[in-house]
Formats: C-alpha cells, structure tokens, sequence
C-alpha cells in the first residue's frame, strides 16, 4: 500500500514539469533513465544484470515522461517487461490477499476442548444439543463445526456412543444404593467369627451391625432390623439393596427392607466386583485393623469394629468424597497456620490408628 502511494505521488510531481515544458523534460527523463541504468550496471558488474524491485520503481514511474514510440530506445528492457513491471505494481495496489483470510476462522483450541468435554461427560447429547448449551454459555458456534470436532476426535454420534459402564451406573444411582456383605475374622485361638456390613453408596456411610460365631438366618434377619431402626427416616431416600447370593440371607430378611421400598438386588455367583463398594471397605478394614490385633473373642472383635466404624464414619478421608469424612459436610473455612496453631494426636485402638485435629 504504501509503495504504490509512493508510485502515485511520484507520477503525480514528474508529469507536472512535463506538462509545462514538454520537450526539455523529455531529455532531462532520458537522461535520468540513462543515470540508473548506468548505476545499475555499476552495482552489477561482477555477475548479470538484476532490477530490483526500486529499480523497477524508477523505471515504471519514468516510463509515463517518454513517448511510447522510444521506450526501446531509451529504457534497457523491452516495453512488455516494462509494461509487466507497470501492471505488477498497480495490481499490488489491489490484492488485499495479505489482509483477509479466506474460509471460516479456526476454532480456538479453548472452545474444542469445551465441545469433547461435553461430549465425553454428555454421552446422550448430539452435536446439536452440545450447540444450545454453548450458546447458553455465551459461545456461539455452527452445529457443522461441533459435528466436525466430534467427529476428528472419533466420537461416535449419540445414539451410536456405548452405553454407562458400572461405575457410570453406580456413581448415578449412589444416592439410593445400600450394599451388604460378610467379612470375617478369626481370634486368638483360631475361632472363627462373622460380622455383617452395610455400606452407603453415596456417604461411603459404613454400618457394622453384629459380630457373631453363627450367623443363622434369624441372627442375619435381625441385623436388618437393627439397622432399620438405625436408619429411620435416611432408609426413604434409599432406593436398592446390593447383596451377594449368601445363604445366610433369607426371604425375611428381604422382606425388612422390601417393606421400606427398597429393591433387593442380588450380584451374580462369584461376581464379587458387582459389589465392589462393599469388598473395598472390607479389605479397608483388614488392612487397616484386623492384621495388625489380635481378637479374643465376639465382645472385643465387637468393641474394635465399632470403634473402627467410628474412626471410619467421622474422620478417615474418602477419596470419593474430596478427602472429606462420610459425616462431613464441608471442608474447614480456613487453613490454620502451623507456626501458632498445635496439631494434636488422638490415639484410637492404643495407637494403631491416629486422628489429628487442631489443638484447641
């Protein structure tokens, strides 16, 4: 732009003398494409002659001073390449090439990742569903373009995207899943015995409701009603019951949680990871207490598993729960500075567990 400004102004302050002394100007042109030409060869005595591009300058803006007749004569080109120089730099006057782009505007990489997101976390939302909810968001963006990134990314359509898995399953329905299962243990001198566990699903909530060597079905039935009792008004918001195919548990024993409209759901045979919820806190316990204490009897392996249940219930974090505790809500307001606030040790178990809270 400004080269062909500068070839127009040049034009303009050459033709005015032209114009009022015709004849003496001519020579004075001629002899100033004779000066650069002559310059020119100078520069480029070693080796073939090259215009550069203010040469050319030079020579197309002299070229309008000359009479067409003697361009041959006066300039060392031939008049098409003088004319191909004219052409080239009033044609560059009008490419604005270098200043639009064509097609689209690419997508920011911030928006396409914020299209998979919603795609990976939303596998029953299409390209156009994904596009109202950008729109709500403030992104306005073509449902081709959406189809397009899904579809670079190998994302199936909606309808054709597999279905939840387990954990998709489980982690929806938490809120209204109670899981049940035996663990047992063994004392010191070798007695077997068996403790019935309940777990939440949603809380991670643990319940360990009895600790016995025979567990009949009529002791198993009564485990349930105590928790029930427990429970009370919490048992409405639960919805299924997760249990193995254990003989221990009976048709009454259903029945006891049927009767709150809880649907019993029974994992397949020798599927334990169909109740993987419940198999992961059993082996919590073992690893965390049961390996590490010898149990002598029912009411000690009792008095150890509900202090377990306790620690476990009020202060040991859970991942699943952003390190919170199954009985709290939220994190502390503010972290306390180590510098002038004690961390204090509370010893659960004679010191096989530890709790630690800010000292008072």
């Amino acid at each position: 732009m400004i080269v062909s400004l500068l070839y127009k102004v040049t034009r303009k302050l050459l033709s005015v003398p032209s114009m009022l002394l015709r004849s003496e100007m001519v020579k004075d042109v001629e002899l100033l494409v004779l000066r650069h030409e002559n310059a020119v060869l100078r520069r480029q005595l070693a080796g073939p002659v090259r215009y550069e591009p203010a040469d050319r300058f030079w020579f197309a803006a002299l070229a309008g001073l000359v009479d067409r007749r003697r361009w041959r004569e006066v300039f060392p080109v031939t008049p098409g390449t003088l004319l191909a120089w004219h052409r080239r730099l009033i044609a560059r006057k009008w490419d604005y090439s270098a200043r639009r782009h064509t097609g689209r505007p690419p997508t920011p990489a911030a928006t396409k990742s914020l299209v998979l997101r919603l795609a990976k976390k939303n596998p029953r939302w299409g390209h156009r569903r994904i596009q109202g909810e950008l729109a709500r968001l403030g992104h306005r963006i073509a449902h081709s373009t959406i189809w397009q990134i899904l579809h670079d990314a190998g994302i199936d359509p909606a309808p054709r995207r597999c279905g939840p898995t387990w954990r998709e399953f489980l982690t929806a329905q938490a809120q209204g899943i109670i899981a049940a299962d035996f663990l047992h243990l063994d004392t010191v001198r070798g007695r077997r015995l068996y403790a019935l566990a309940f777990l939440e699903h949603d809380t991670r909530r643990l319940h360990i409701t009895g600790v016995t060597a025979r567990p009949t079905q009529e002791w198993t039935t009564q485990q349930a009603r105590n928790l029930a009792a427990d429970l009370g008004t919490p048992m409405e918001s639960l919805c299924f019951l997760l249990r193995d195919r254990d003989g221990k548990y009976s048709q009454t024993f259903d029945t006891v949680f049927q009767a709150d409209d809880l649907r019993i759901i029974e994992g397949a045979p020798q599927a334990p990871r169909m109740n993987a919820h419940c198999e992961r806190v059993i082996g919590t316990i073992r690893r965390e207490l049961l390996d590490h204490i010898l149990i002598t009897g029912e009411a000690h392996a009792r008095h150890v598993l509900k202090t377990y249940e306790h620690h476990y219930n009020r202060h040991r974090p859970h991942q699943a729960r952003d390190q919170l505790s199954p009985e709290t809500q939220q994190h502390p307001a503010a972290v306390q500075d180590l510098d002038t606030r004690r961390v204090h040790r509370t010893r659960i178990l004679g010191g096989l567990i530890n709790e630690y809270r800010q000292a008072a």
